[in-house]
């Protein structure tokens, strides 16, 4: 990379962090400069563009997620990758950072390594980005006999940029949620196998004081002031309830967290057995809370219409991804054209002898034939600045069609909704040391 490249913007209110973090990227050859906060560093920017810049989230005046804001706002800076370094760690604060237009978040505190090791990542995603725009304005220069190289030249180094954002990313999306979901088992198992003998262990001791005052229907008056204080045969009817719904609760908890884990499938890198209308449902129960009753926006309407197909042999935690991307935009059309009875279908059924297929359909505002006919080109998007990458179909395309063989598709027509489907495979194709892995062979033997 050229020196210019190498050039690191950082952002923080603390002396301290700003001292400590600058020696570090400074001892590894990069041009550093610092700001302490938002409107400085926009200043900065405006004369002396950094290649990256490492952002606090927490700081006087404009805080880190309106400096990506007002960076993303104005096309100068649109490219410049951002970084957020903060010590809020919630997956909110996360996704809220990746929504206003941040690459990645790394929670505080962190080692500099770390720091370093992504810095490094998203500056070579970047000068990959560079050296596609200016190869493609010199095969421009080509004369028309050149051109179908030219087609493929360019295609190959934007695929080999979109597979690197996308490993990126599912590795990110995947690590959180797993994150998440191991944060949250622990105490949650402690609760929900806590929960079946504590029960029990409250209606020994109801039946106890029950079996003292049958024997001894008359105590004392000290022991009757206590019973009319605590309003005992309230707790005894109202206790057990309390115990039952926390018992709901932690079944509940336990059943999310049990979705997270299988829709993350961190282990699973190789091609599995799986069955489709789980790895749905797991979707389904992460992005439940987008389906809710919303302050400008009604209940939207889940309409499952599962036919019957067998077990599926596919990458698992890729096409869970390809489920999400497209529910997650059934779900912004309907908030964004505000349809006043939102539905979403899901269909699952045979598409042949050989292979099964997937509906999502929405009863939005449906998508212009010129846009079809764009939507799975890398980088296309619709959503406004800083709300959509234009990868998510892409991606989805390169998955579905790449990566199984199979066909992702959009039907659409104005004012009566839009269909997605995914068609793929019931088995791959598999080399001799993989046969034992199909569905057929396994459900063989066992």
């Amino acid at each position: 990379m050229k020196s210019a490249d190498q050039s690191i913007l950082i952002v923080d209110d603390n002396p301290t962090n700003l001292k400590v973090l600058s020696e570090a990227i400074t001892s590894e050859g990069f041009q550093v400069s610092v700001a302490l906060d938002g409107e400085s560093a926009l200043e900065q920017m405006a004369y002396h563009q950094p290649a990256l810049v490492l952002l606090d989230v927490m700081m006087p005046g404009i805080d880190g997620f309106e400096t990506c804001r007002r960076m993303q706002a104005n096309p100068i800076f649109q490219d410049i990758p951002v970084v957020f370094m903060t010590a809020l760690s919630e997956t909110e604060h996360k996704v809220k950072g990746l929504a206003v237009g941040a690459v990645d978040y790394i929670t505080k505190p962190f080692q500099h390594e770390e720091v370093l090791a992504r810095v490094k990542v998203h500056l070579r995603l970047r000068h990959l980005s560079q050296q596609l725009e200016v190869q493609n304005e010199v095969l421009k220069q080509f004369n028309e006999t050149l051109e179908e190289k030219v087609e493929q030249r360019t295609a190959e180094l934007q695929q080999a940029q979109i597979q690197l954002i996308q490993q990126e990313k599912l590795s990110s999306l995947g690590q959180m949620v797993a994150g998440v979901a191991h944060e949250i088992n622990n105490p949650v198992n402690f609760i929900y196998g806590n929960v079946v003998p504590a029960q029990q262990y409250v209606e020994d001791l109801l039946s106890l004081v029950n079996l003292y005052r049958s024997q001894y229907p008359e105590p004392n008056s000290v022991i009757q002031s206590a019973l009319e204080d605590l309003d005992f045969d309230f707790i005894a009817v109202d206790l057990p309830k309390l115990l039952n719904s926390m018992q709901v609760g932690a079944d509940r908890i336990h059943d999310i967290v049990r979705s997270l884990r299988n829709f993350s499938r961190l282990d699973e890198a190789e091609r599995k057995c799986v069955d489709l209308h789980e790895g749905i449902e797991n979707t389904l129960m992460i992005l439940s809370h987008r389906l809710k009753v919303q302050t400008t926006q009604p209940e939207i309407k889940l309409l499952r219409e599962y036919g019957e197909i067998p077990k599926v042999v596919c990458f698992p935690g890729q096409l869970n991804q390809v489920v999400m991307n497209l529910l997650a935009n059934a779900i912004d059309e309907l908030e964004s054209k505000r349809i006043a009875q939102p539905e979403i279908r899901i269909q699952t059924e045979l598409a042949g002898a050989d292979s099964v297929r997937i509906r999502i359909i929405d009863n939005g505002a449906g998508i212009p034939e010129t846009i079809q006919q764009k939507i799975f080109n890398p980088f296309f998007t619709t959503k406004e600045v800083g709300k959509g990458t234009g990868l998510g179909l892409s991606i989805s395309h390169q998955i579905v069609v790449g990566k199984h063989g199979g066909n992702l598709y959009c039907r659409s027509s104005l004012g009566q909704g839009t269909e997605f489907g995914i068609e793929i495979p019931i088995h791959q194709p598999e080399s001799d040391s993989e046969r034992l892995l199909s569905c057929g062979m396994r459900d063989s033997a066992a």
